[in-house]
Parts: structure tokens; C-alpha cells; sequence
């Protein structure tokens, strides 16, 4: 993925971040996996106010088609900005994206 090879993130960034993942504890690492099973379709769908997502369409994490595109159905007040090629962590590798997409909605 080149979007670790130095065109979005240098090498050493992204180092900092492996090593600090590196660091997590074994137990809270195997934990955590079972909270990503838990289902918050009800709690999205009440959402009263407006709500941006933005969201890469490169996420290995995250994968676009099984979380970002489900929730223009659950949420009535919703503002999309999809990040073409952007992985999981595009407010870092993106933010030439991520930070105008955002100043936009606060704005309106």
C-alpha cells in the first residue's frame, strides 16, 4: 500500500506508530476483539443531529462497503465524504482531505 511507503506517511512515522502498537497489552489486544461483534444500528438511527462521516475507501480495518456505505439508511442527517484510497487512519494520511471536510461541516 503506498500509503505506507512514504507518499502519505514517512517511513519513520510510520515506524513510531508500529512500535507503539507494539506496546499494547496481549490481553487488552485479545479483549477487545469480541466489542467489535456488539451492533449499534438502533443506536445510530437516533441520531437527531446532523453527523458527518468520513471514511476511506481502502480501510482493511474497516472495510467501506461493510461500515461506511450501511449508514446513509441508519442515519436521516448524514454528510459523506468518502476518502479515495484512504485507509484506516486517514485523518493522519489524509488530512489534506479530512481537515477542509471538516471545517466545511462546522461551518454550515
Amino acid at each position: 500500500m503506498d500509503v505506507l511507503k512514504g507518499t502519505r506517511i514517512s517511513e519513520q512515522a510510520w515506524q513510531a506508530a508500529f512500535a507503539t502498537a507494539l506496546r499494547a497489552g496481549s490481553f487488552a489486544t485479545y479483549a477487545c476483539v469480541d466489542t467489535w461483534l456488539t451492533d449499534f444500528r438502533q443506536d445510530v438511527s437516533r441520531f437527531d443531529v446532523p453527523t458527518l462521516l468520513i471514511h476511506g475507501d481502502a480501510d482493511r480495518i474497516l472495510p467501506y462497503s461493510a461500515t461506511a456505505a450501511r449508514l446513509p439508511d441508519l442515519i436521516s442527517d448524514l454528510t459523506v465524504v468518502t476518502v479515495e484510497g484512504g485507509p484506516h487512519n486517514i485523518a493522519w494520511t489524509h488530512a489534506d482531505v479530512v481537515n477542509p471536510a471538516l471545517l466545511d461541516f462546522l461551518e454550515s
